[in-house]
């Protein structure tokens, strides 16, 4: 092992495919990305000018558009520089910090997502209550749970990946630096290591989904409660957005990470991985915007005020 070369940089083969498709991917997924960016810096905004907006629910919104805009970001420009200038090629250490970040965001926003159903429960479930609980501390406390409640788990994996040595192949079947596809090409057993990050992905996503359920079992058990059909209707429409969101996130992120390594296929992890890093992303803009009427009432009158000064 002493006496094996290090592989010092790696290359990316992404999909391909002749050099006429790829420009046309590069114009789709640059689309998507700019959608992505712009769509969850108008909910950033939105939601902070907009009085309307200044309660636990929309700030829980806003650090959910800045996750959105980091985990596209992580790996969608160097797919676009890879599509356009056929550059394929990515230093070990940056590939390292890419795997690293990539998971880091990704399980926040899974952290996340449970936090804002927690929070839809208790303003659906405890009305009267939902200010006093939800305050300012306790939403920043809840956010910073979030990060280091991924990141210490995510570090420990990432420094347990590091002692993993690349001496001899470098050519990677994906278009980012997916741990699976670099386990392929690793010098050594991997089997441990693909073992510790099933379970990790299993506790860190199934422990997020089943708080997410839980919340929302008891949100729809009050929900029904409610004796007007319009009463139900309101409070339903308060969750559909979060809900949308969460059923798209969950079904792929659980569909590429938490299975056995025997059933890991490259080429289906690339086009979930690709849903999940660059279509995804683009949706819950408009699922936020046009599911929420808070939020397309604020926009109505920032549009309004705007006309008004200029």
């Amino acid at each position: 092992m002493a006496n094996m070369t290090r592989v010092t940089e790696f290359i990316l083969i992404g999909f391909s495919l002749s050099p006429q498709t790829e420009i046309i991917l590069f114009f789709l997924f640059l689309m998507f990305y700019l959608v992505t960016v712009s769509g969850n810096l108008l909910i950033i905004t939105i939601t902070l000018v907009s009085h309307r907006l200044h309660a636990p629910m929309y700030f829980f919104l806003r650090n959910f558009s800045v996750m959105e805009i980091l985990f596209t970001s992580i790996t969608v420009p160097k797919l676009l520089a890879g599509l356009l200038f056929h550059s394929k090629t990515i230093s070990y250490h940056a590939c390292m910090a890419q795997c690293f970040f990539y998971f880091f965001v990704g399980v926040t926003e899974f952290i996340f997502l449970a936090i804002m159903s927690f929070d839809r429960y208790v303003a659906i479930c405890h009305p009267l209550r939902y200010t006093t609980i939800m305050n300012n501390r306790v939403c920043i406390q809840l956010l910073l749970a979030a990060w280091s409640g991924s990141f210490f788990p995510i570090f420990f994996s990432g420094l347990f990946f590091l002692q993993v040595p690349f001496c001899g192949p470098n050519v990677v079947n994906h278009f980012f630096c997916d741990n699976i596809a670099l386990e392929k090409i690793a010098c050594t057993d991997t089997r441990p290591v693909e073992l510790m990050n099933f379970i990790l992905a299993s506790l860190l996503l199934c422990s997020s989904l089943v708080v997410t359920t839980v919340s929302y079992i008891y949100i729809v058990t009050t929900v029904l409660r409610i004796p007007t059909a319009k009463g139900r209707q309101k409070a339903f429409s308060t969750c559909a957005s979060h809900i949308t969101v969460v059923s798209i996130t969950y079904g792929t992120h659980l569909f590429m990470h938490v299975r056995p390594t025997g059933t890991n296929s490259l080429d289906l992890n690339k086009a979930v991985a690709l849903m999940t890093t660059v279509v995804t992303p683009s949706l819950n803009p408009f699922i936020y915007t046009l599911r929420n009427e808070a939020v397309k009432q604020a926009l109505r009158e920032t549009i309004i005020k705007k006309k008004c000064t200029s």
